[in-house]
């Protein structure tokens, strides 16, 4: 059946004000992939991905975004607006744009990928580029929405986190219950928080069991792992380029209750496993491929087992939306005459 987005389908499950209207994009219902090549390779586990760059506007930001949006425009507000490191102001400008609101999104200066700048300014949002970090844009639209009646609609909305935990109710339904661990990027943290709050949520009314949650940071732009604010957060992963998480302490917490962890791991990392996931039939951008980066690594580091184990990666974004991570590092495709001898000579095997 196919979604009828994320509000809908679980409403019974999600705080929302009585005064929500929904506003949808079909969100939500994303594959959950099985993945045995890659598992075989990682530690024997059953794994899967959960793809959530097929999303509508290619991310998971989507689900969050459909429950703030729908909230904002049902108590009549006219204008939203986020902060973001790409993805966030794609997900914002469209749901705004379906809706008939403002969007303004704030991006720090030359930090966001093409394929997502290119998304807000498609679906109509007003984009600004700051000379300061992510976290320094959040500090200005946390300010300004506090001023003037302009929705806040990043993952300190509570809302957000709201539909965003509808993930977790996905993996469980496919699954039967939950997986044993769940692996994924942290950047912001809101993602983390909202996948244990769906989680025990779902094990309080249904007993589906709790999985241990593995979070994952580049190590350029690690705060939680390091124990302080980053201030100048580098890495190649964008999506998770944040130096001070605005949901940081409830990630830590969410880790500690499940009985897992957080770590970091190097770009070089990253990139390898986006590489990987590709030979699986899967592109995400960079940021996506550092849950599994981390899965790897705690491996290797004999911290965690995960034999015979069912294990889900959650891969936030398509690698549509960050297009020149792989452009800039591939070689110019090979250039023949269009001849059938110097074609048969190229690709047929002796």
């Amino acid at each position: 059946m196919a979604s009828a987005g994320v509000l809908s389908r679980y409403r019974v499950f999600l705080d929302l004000p009585a005064h929500t209207q929904v506003v949808t994009l079909l969100e939500g219902d994303t594959p959950l992939i099985p993945v045995p090549r890659l598992g075989a390779e990682l530690g024997g586990c059953d794994l899967y991905v959960k793809f959530e760059g097929l999303n509508p506007t290619g991310s998971f930001k989507d689900r969050g975004m459909t429950a703030a949006i729908s909230e904002a425009y049902g108590r009549g507000a006219k204008a939203v607006i986020c902060a973001s490191t790409g993805n966030t102001a794609a997900s914002a400008a469209a749901y705004a744009a379906r809706c008939g609101l403002r969007a303004i999104v704030l991006i720090p200066e030359g930090k966001v990928a093409t394929g997502k700048l290119a998304g807000a300014v498609a679906y109509g949002a007003e984009v600004i580029q700051i000379q300061g970090s992510f976290d320094d844009a959040l500090s200005l639209v946390v300010a300004i929405s506090e001023k003037h009646p302009i929705a806040l609609v990043n993952s300190l909305n509570p809302y957000r986190l709201e539909g965003q935990k509808s993930a977790a109710f996905e993996i469980c339904d496919s699954l039967g219950r939950a997986p044993a661990w769940l692996c994924l990027p942290v950047g912001n943290a809101g993602n983390i928080t909202a996948y244990w709050m769906g989680f025990r949520q779902y094990h309080q009314h249904l007993g589906t069991g709790l999985p241990r949650l593995l979070g994952v940071q580049a190590t350029g732009a690690a705060p939680l792992v390091l124990g302080y604010p980053v201030e100048h957060p580098e890495t190649v992963a964008t999506a998770i380029r944040i130096g001070r998480p605005a949901r940081g302490e409830q990630a830590l917490q969410a880790a500690e209750e499940s009985n897992g962890r957080i770590l970091a791991v190097e770009d070089e990392a990253i990139l390898s496993m986006q590489h990987r996931l590709a030979q699986e039939g899967i592109w995400v951008e960079p940021a996506s491929a550092a849950g599994l980066a981390g899965l790897e690594s705690a491996l290797h580091a004999r911290e965690i087992e995960v034999r015979g184990q069912q294990v889900v990666a959650v891969c936030t974004g398509h690698g549509l939306k960050d297009p020149d991570s792989i452009t800039r590092r591939m070689p110019a495709p090979r250039l023949l005459p269009a001849e059938l001898a110097p074609l048969e000579e190229a690709i047929i095997q002796p």
